[in-house]
């Protein structure tokens, strides 16, 4: 068997590429040609062929409020052919290298192969689920008061989406092409929700697909709530739709993680569909704590260890944070708290609610009140990505 060769896609490169990523897949994936301006794709090349490959672009994540540079991979496969011979683990790395020249300092990936996944560095924050609600019970259970809706994205309802982004771990600060991508893959129509003489409150964004035999499936993309009574008339206009849709999707991850639906259904009747979550990896530990958001009210200075990226070995680190800022150096002090690679991602993501949770992960800690110090400290916002790529 003749030897990889690892390279960017050229224009003859990129269409080889999206054939094979459709006998991979078994279906074409459209984000192969609706991403070529944006994303840059990394091939390996056995006798001329292209047998692996993958997409991947750099942009901002807020956490903690803050944005940090990260490395969103996506549409990657190996071959039929190829498969077994670990060229899935080497088809990552050259996929991340120059996504880290840019300027990555994490990364972001939503696989299936989740062991897979973990085994190259990368761990899920959170679980993801997709919601499933009658229609009725929405029209039952909520009313829009004075809202006014209208059809359509404008600059203020984008505004609206980043100030709420900022209030979660995990979102895409949207570039500029983001929501154009997005509409023209999905076919979405977005409303915004305002009361008189107030700026947007409400962005909701869902497509819809035709039933067979009558109405349409309708599919909740967005769903971002300045409050809630904001929640609540955009709850109340999806259950207007029960004419035509029998049920309203959220679909996986579209609905924050907050209890509007637990505490104002008259029957709590829905229907939770487990997915493969989302997951993350640090791909450069002081940068990452130094750009990540942190707690104003909080100092303190902990020594912890993390595994090295080999595996093999544990580092000592001592992280400071003081000021609503963070950073982390070589010390030689004995760690109070040990993190794996993929622990650490976790607590970076707020994934760790408490410190019981943390334990529970495997996370050890000669000192509990040092535990809880670090928990606290990546907790203030919740773990929830909104966006597929």
């Amino acid at each position: 068997m003749s030897e990889l060769t690892f390279a960017p896609a050229d224009d003859r490169r990129w269409q080889q590429y999206d054939e094979l990523a459709t006998r991979s897949y078994g279906h074409r994936v459209g984000d192969i040609t609706d991403l070529r301006e944006h994303a840059d794709l990394q091939i390996a090349i056995r006798d001329g062929k292209v047998v692996a490959g993958g997409l991947g672009f750099v942009v901002d994540q807020f956490f903690g409020g803050a944005p940090v540079p990260s490395a969103c991979l996506g549409a990657g496969c190996v071959a039929p052919e190829e498969r077994g011979q670990q060229l899935g683990a080497r088809m990552t790395a050259e996929r991340l290298r120059p996504l880290r020249e840019r300027g990555a300092v994490i990364s972001v990936h939503s696989t299936s192969s989740n062991g897979y996944a973990r085994r190259l560095g990368w761990e899920a924050p959170v679980q993801v689920f997709a919601w499933t609600v009658a229609t009725d019970e929405l029209k039952r259970s909520y009313t829009g008061e004075d809202f006014e809706i209208e059809h359509g994205l404008t600059e203020d309802a984008q505004a609206l989406q980043r100030d709420l982004a900022q209030q979660w771990n995990g979102p895409v600060l949207r570039p500029a092409w983001w929501s154009t991508w997005k509409e023209n893959k999905s076919t979405l129509t977005t409303y915004r929700f305002t009361r008189p003489g107030h700026p947007t409150a409400g962005v909701l964004s869902l497509a819809t697909k035709r039933r067979e035999r009558h109405g349409v499936s309708l599919i909740v993309h967005d769903f971002w709530a300045a409050n809630q009574p904001a929640a609540a008339a955009m709850l109340a206009f999806l259950g207007r739709h029960n004419t035509r849709a029998e049920t309203i999707e959220f679909r996986r991850g579209a609905l924050p993680p907050y209890p509007t639906l637990l505490h104002n259904l008259h029957r709590f009747r829905l229907l939770a569909e487990s997915w493969h979550p989302w997951m993350l990896r640090i791909l450069d530990i002081p940068d990452a704590i130094r750009l990540r958001g942190w707690p104003t009210d909080l100092t303190t200075a902990v020594p912890i260890e993390i595994e090295n990226a080999a595996g093999d070995e544990w580092d000592r680190w001592m992280l400071q944070v003081k000021d609503g800022a963070a950073e982390i150096a070589p010390t030689h002090v004995e760690g109070q708290v040990s993190f794996s690679r993929r622990q650490l991602a976790v607590w970076y993501a707020g994934g760790y609610r408490s410190a019981t949770s943390a334990r529970m992960a495997g996370v050890h800690a000669t000192s509990q009140k040092a535990l809880a110090t670090l928990v606290q400290s990546t907790a203030e916002f919740e773990p929830w990505l909104p966006d597929h790529f």
